[in-house]
């Protein structure tokens, strides 16, 4: 029965058809949908509680204020229910899929994911996107009939697709999703579902503002630099006039901070929003898989903000993610998450016993494999932790 002011979900959300199930059958929760039951499988998995202690930008123990692993995906999350809502889909299966996007994220953030891909470069190379399905399929190791969360098909689909239709250089992903494909094809050259769609654009929206106002508090930007910058310049005009014309509470700079920021989710989702509307009453949906057939993205920005985001991101690549002090701290990173695979590669000693019992009978393959899914799953401490457990020195990041 819906809520007052509820709308009937649309025709081609993903819940208006029973969902095709899991690897596993299991019988139906008779409080939740199997949609929300994924969600919350993958809100109590461990998984999720370590995105505590992983870097999104800015270490940790940097500042309080910053965003982790987890902070971004909830705030993912929430946007992606709130377009979901507009847009009259299933808002269990977004926030699943952004809940559970970033799970397979390794230690210090794309730092750690660049020194893991180069160390597994012999093995089949490290994808953070097929880590978190290596996660929810096998990693989790919680039920008593199966390794995994079990999830249902929709779920894993969004996942497999974050990025849109898997391509050449989607070959990682491919690889880890055969097991699924041979319970029931994923089509990984189609489009996923809208759910899955809004997720993925929801995960740029928090990812742009958030780095903007991470940016803004640690100092590596300032207003006047986002003046030029598409979207978020005439944004930061604005604000930057009624600060001045605020008085005391203009004086607070978390308060213009976060005025730019909100004010950015604001356009960016309007723009998402109204967009898809176009796009769905173009392809005329009947069914969830009219979406995945469409040949084409059914959520998007309109071009012209796509292009303002594109402009929006080459400005933070240049004046957060490669500013020297980020640079001179990811390095060092980098330098530790390739230590301790090459230690736990060559050295079975220096693993956990569980892990030390697993490598036992592996080849050099799956053995490097192993080591990986350890060090992938780390947090930022205790990857440093480890480090000064097997080495007699190791750098400081702070």
């Amino acid at each position: 029965m819906l809520r007052p002011g509820e709308r009937a979900p649309a025709a081609y959300a993903a819940s208006a058809v029973p969902s095709r199930g899991r690897l596993y059958p299991e019988s139906d929760c008779p409080t939740r949908s199997p949609f929300q039951r994924d969600r919350d499988r993958v809100l109590h998995a461990s998984a999720f509680r370590r995105l505590t202690y992983k870097t999104q930008v800015f270490l940790p123990h940097e500042g309080d204020h910053f965003r982790t692993r987890l902070t971004h995906s909830l705030e993912v999350a929430q946007i992606a229910r709130t377009v979901a809502r507009q847009l009259r889909l299933d808002e269990d299966l977004a926030e699943t899929i952004a809940l559970a996007h970033d799970l397979g994220h390794s230690p210090f953030g794309h730092a750690g994911e660049r020194a893991l891909d180069t160390a597994m470069k012999a093995f089949g190379g490290f994808d953070h996107n097929a880590q978190s399905i290596r996660v929810v399929t096998a990693l989790e190791r919680k039920y008593l009939p199966f390794d995994g969360l079990n999830l249902t098909w929709e779920t894993l689909e969004g996942l497999a697709k974050h990025n849109g239709p898997l391509f050449a250089k989607d070959r990682a992903v491919a690889k880890v999703v055969r097991h699924i494909e041979a319970w029931s094809p994923l089509n990984l050259d189609e489009w996923p579902s809208a759910e899955a769609q809004v997720a993925s654009l929801a995960d740029d929206v928090a990812y742009l503002s958030h780095d903007v106002d991470d940016g803004l508090r640690a100092g590596l930007i300032s207003f006047d630099m986002l003046f030029d910058v598409p979207l978020a310049g005439p944004i930061a005009r604005d604000v930057d006039v009624l600060v001045k014309r605020s008085g005391a509470r203009g004086a607070e700079p978390g308060r213009a901070i976060y005025e730019v920021t909100r004010r950015m989710i604001t356009a960016m989702v309007s723009d998402m929003v109204g967009e898809s509307r176009r796009r769905l009453s173009e392809i005329a949906p009947h069914q969830p898989d009219d979406i995945r057939k469409a040949g084409r993205a059914a959520v998007s920005f309109s071009e012209g903000v796509s292009s303002d985001l594109a402009r929006l991101k080459a400005f933070l690549f240049q004046a957060v993610y490669h500013n020297r002090r980020v640079l001179d701290v990811m390095e060092k990173a980098e330098g530790i998450v390739c230590d301790l695979f090459a230690k736990y590669h060559s050295d079975a000693t220096s693993l956990p016993s569980g892990w030390r019992e697993a490598l036992q009978g592996l080849n050099e393959r799956r053995r490097a494999r192993l080591a990986c899914d350890f060090l992938a799953g780390q947090t930022d401490r205790y990857a440093l932790a480890e480090h000064r457990r097997l080495f007699d020195v190791t750098p400081e990041l702070g």
